[in-house]
């Protein structure tokens, strides 16, 4: 059992108790299959040793996207897919953050200004790109949202990879843009920052937002992948499916408290936080975005109704621009779904588990098995 289905198991009632009325029915779902993932209730894939006979169950797990231990393979697939779709060219990071002072309004109108806040800033980029000072082209931008802090407080702000250079219609060809400089940032912000609250406002008219978001620069970071863009893909997806915190920082757990390790950034150094665990619970769910929201978005070429014009620029582009070899070697993994392949049995230590039946998920109904059948797997009653 992982650490945070343990926590989750220990304190959900607890916490159900103190919040129910006032929960989402997203953080319901996700205390819910947190609770049941590798369980019976969950369903199993039915073993059976052929040499000791014993059965062996192994349970599925929920598929939860807040979930740590449903979600590695998930991330390595999206790796290695973004790995054979951008094409070989200098990429910048750039991070977009607010103020502390609208963070309240994000994380109680999620769908609504999460939304506008990925528009704010693709547009921004996107217009100065255009410029003929800077680009004067049309850039691809991989956009993906971060909501929280290395402490689990809520913090939204967007990751973005964004292309060294753009396509440029009237030419149809590639303008790379310098190699150590994008867009000027401070320009970037005050545009960012005229976008959202525009955009904000116009959706919540009734909504008196802060005047003092207008007195204080909005922070953007840009610079250029150093590291390759490998690298940079790594990086961000472990942003794409997971929620928060991982199982190694955390460090102790008991009926009472949570403790987990975490960077300060003012005193630079490595720190432990202890929380009570329905504490703890409330600082994770806080992450788990709307059903069915998108916190990784594709603009510029990389959208996907620009897929045509991707693939010609990808093929045109390995000819007529040299790039320094990534560190990394820029290996591809290729995602390919593949048979269970029968393992060692647990309990003789010699024999192989070969595959029985499949339980499905347990609603209301007592559980469905579905036989697997297989002339040449011989079993002994």
């Amino acid at each position: 059992m992982n650490k945070i289905t343990r926590i989750v198991r220990r304190f959900a009632p607890r916490y159900l108790e103190r919040y129910a009325d006032r929960m989402l029915p997203g953080h319901k779902r996700a205390l819910a299959d947190l609770t049941a993932c590798r369980t019976e209730s969950m369903g199993a894939h039915l073993y059976r040793c052929d040499r000791c006979c014993q059965v062996h169950y192994v349970y599925h797990s929920c598929r939860n996207r807040v979930c740590p231990a449903c979600q590695k393979a998930f991330t390595r697939h999206w790796i290695a897919a973004r790995k054979a779709d951008l094409p070989k060219v200098d990429y910048f990071h750039l991070v977009f953050t607010v103020p502390g002072e609208l963070r309240r309004f994000i994380r109680s109108h999620q769908r609504l200004l999460i939304n506008i806040l990925f528009k704010a800033a693709s547009r921004s980029l996107m217009l100065l790109a255009r410029d003929p000072k800077y680009i004067g082209a049309k850039i691809g931008m991989v956009a993906v949202l971060h909501t929280w802090s290395r402490a689990m407080v809520y913090h939204p702000h967007i990751h973005c990879i964004v292309t060294g250079g753009g396509y440029d219609p009237i030419t149809g060809c590639w303008r790379r843009c310098h190699p150590h400089y994008l867009v000027p940032v401070k320009a970037l912000s005050v545009l960012f920052r005229g976008k959202f609250m525009a955009y904000a406002k116009k959706a919540m008219p009734d909504v008196e937002f802060p005047d003092c978001v207008w007195d204080k620069p909005w922070v953007i970071h840009s610079k250029p992948a150093f590291f390759g863009t490998s690298k940079l893909l790594e990086y961000l997806g472990r942003y794409v499916r997971r929620v928060a915190i991982t199982e190694k920082r955390i460090i102790e757990d008991d009926n009472n408290t949570v403790t987990f390790m975490y960077f300060d950034d003012r005193k630079k150094q490595k720190r432990k936080m202890p929380l009570d665990g329905i504490e703890f619970l409330r600082r994770y769910l806080q992450h788990v975005l709307p059903k069915g929201f998108h916190k990784v978005r594709y603009y510029g070429i990389f959208a996907p109704s620009n897929r045509s014009l991707l693939n010609e620029l990808k093929s045109s582009i390995e000819e007529t621009i040299s790039t320094a070899p990534q560190p990394d070697g820029e290996k591809t993994e290729k995602i390919a779904h593949r048979a269970p392949t029968p393992f060692a049995c647990p309990y003789c230590k010699k024999g192989t588990l070969f595959l029985m039946a499949v339980c499905f998920r347990q609603y209301r109904a007592p559980p469905r098995c579905k036989p697997v059948l297989d002339d040449d797997m011989s079993l002994a009653a």
